[in-house]
């Protein structure tokens, strides 16, 4: 049977197409594994920073109390 040059070059046609879409999702995946593994590092900072957040405010937590504590028994006019 003898080659069919029409079948021959659109098979070559969607070859190329597929190759091309095949790259052009290759491509997109890099950039959304990219912008995924940012996120990851801004929320490992977020993290960081509310854990720093968390000790200020049981320290200050705890300096009202130890004020409030001092407080207790005293008159309004000893200041």
């Amino acid at each position: 049977m003898p080659e069919d040059p029409i079948a021959h070059s659109e098979l070559a046609a969607l070859t190329r197409r597929f190759e091309e879409v095949s790259a052009q999702h290759d491509r997109e995946f890099g950039i959304i594994k990219s912008d995924l593994t940012a996120v990851r590092l801004q929320i490992g900072n977020l993290d960081q920073k509310v854990e720093a957040l968390d000790e200020k405010i049981d320290r200050n937590q705890a300096q009202i109390i130890e004020l409030l504590t001092q407080l207790v028994g005293r008159s309004p006019e000893a200041g």
